[in-house]
């Protein structure tokens, strides 16, 4: 279940991340004194994934202050990947950036991490560029991948037929 993270207690709240990150992260990882700043930072919205006694499974945040939301991190413990937690964490932080105005949302994604950019890529983000060893300490690149949540998108397939009948409308519209 995805809760926000300030119905939860915060002390619990900032083990468990610490915890996640030291193991899906390593060396990278957040500091538990990291997660608390993250996490005190103005304008920060984050989600959890709780099991039914409340043991965080996942974790994600973004930041949103204008036009762009920016996906802080997210993070799904290893014993629970694979089940839909990243989607379904990806998919509340993209209805509550809309919900709070933000026309695009943006994020860095490690160039290696093929199964986060499966799952942006089927959320409809798009590469915008590549940042060159921004990943420390390790100097992984990162692609920025943008979506545009101003707009409605589709996750997973869409017939043919409707593509060409969303064209035609639009192309109604722009005469």
């Amino acid at each position: 279940m995805i809760v926000d993270i300030r119905d939860l207690d915060r002390e619990q709240v900032i083990e468990a991340i610490s915890a996640l990150e030291a193991e899906l992260f390593g060396r990278g990882a957040w500091s538990e004194a990291s997660v608390r700043q993250e996490l005190d930072a103005p304008a920060r919205t984050y989600f959890a994934d709780v099991d039914d006694a409340s043991h965080i499974r996942g974790y994600a945040g973004f930041w949103y202050d204008g036009d762009d939301a920016e996906i802080m991190t997210i993070g799904v413990g290893k014993a629970y990947q694979r089940q839909g937690i990243a989607a379904a964490l990806l998919g509340r932080m993209i209805a509550e950036a809309k919900a709070q105005g933000a026309a695009r949302m943006l994020l860095e994604v490690r160039v290696d991490n093929v199964p986060a950019l499966a799952l942006y890529e089927r959320f409809g983000f798009q590469r915008l560029g590549l940042r060159k060893r921004y990943y420390q300490p390790e100097g992984i690149d990162a692609y920025t991948m943008s979506l545009d949540i101003a707009r409605p998108h589709i996750v997973g397939f869409q017939s043919a037929n409707a593509t060409r009948e969303e064209t035609a409308q639009e192309e109604g519209e722009r005469q």
